[in-house]
């Protein structure tokens, strides 16, 4: 099992943004690299990947790590498949499983159980494999008769505890995370984290956006920092988070100019 980036850049187009103070705004909220599209002056491209090569192979459980609109989620979404490269190319040995949404396509007007039939079918999962995940998440979610209830009759402590349980359940391969998955009310947590290495031990191959340093040392053996759609460093644990940590607290102000 392999996830390969091979010099991958992702460009988002932004029209009307002509006017300086707009660009800067845009400049400041997206953390890419801005540019003026010659084919059409009204256009502006963000650069929001550039570049990123890396390769895993079962067993690797990588974190990405860096301040916000550095790149980490659209690098997560361009390896699901969300977003296509402009350039470069992601190859895919295997399964791929983004949990972004712990329960895709929700509609709060469903049950408990047509939300999970339509998330998992968005998975590509059959009938059989249907009703034997339902069991699953019906039993550790403990929902009991609200299962048979629309989802807007549902507390936010009950409906994260029906996604956990839904994303938890399913069969991982390569498994891509951004911020890990809620788990509920503090009763529920317990049962979740133990829940929750079990689903990490069953995947393949890991990729995780954080900016917890506890949570990518628990889950990854190793890490990458972003900034501006780059991945700046890759490799060992406590080196690249070392790293991250220099650029946060100014240990080395021309770190990003030498990046």
């Amino acid at each position: 099992m392999r996830l390969i980036a091979e010099h991958v850049n992702v460009d988002f187009p932004i029209y009307g943004t002509q006017r300086s103070f707009r660009k800067a705004l845009f400049e400041r909220a997206a953390g890419g690299v801005i540019s003026s599209d010659a084919r059409n002056a009204n256009r502006t491209v963000i650069r929001a990947l550039t570049d990123v090569s890396f390769e895993l192979h079962e067993g690797d459980r990588l974190g990405l790590i860096g301040h916000n609109g550095a790149g980490k989620s659209t690098l997560l979404r361009t390896l699901a498949g969300v977003y296509q490269p402009v350039s470069g190319r992601i190859l895919v040995d295997g399964v791929v499983t983004p949990l972004f949404d712990a329960l895709p396509g929700l509609d709060s007007e469903d049950t408990g159980y047509e939300n999970i039939c339509t998330s998992a079918m968005l998975f590509g999962l059959k009938p059989d494999q249907i009703e034997k995940l339902t069991t699953n998440v019906e039993e550790f979610s403990e929902l009991g008769e609200f299962m048979g209830l629309p989802v807007r009759t549902y507390s936010t402590g009950m409906t994260t505890r029906l996604g956990f349980a839904f994303a938890t359940s399913i069969e991982p391969g390569i498994l891509l995370m951004d911020e890990g998955i809620g788990a509920g009310d503090a009763r529920f947590a317990d049962r979740a984290a133990e829940r929750m290495a079990d689903f990490l031990a069953r995947s393949r191959i890991v990729v995780i956006a954080s900016h917890s340093d506890r949570l990518i040392r628990s889950m990854c053996n190793k890490a990458a920092l972003m900034h501006t759609g780059r991945v700046v460093s890759l490799g060992d644990l406590d080196a690249v988070l070392d790293e991250y940590h220099a650029f946060v607290h100014g240990a080395n102000l021309e770190w990003a100019q030498q990046k």
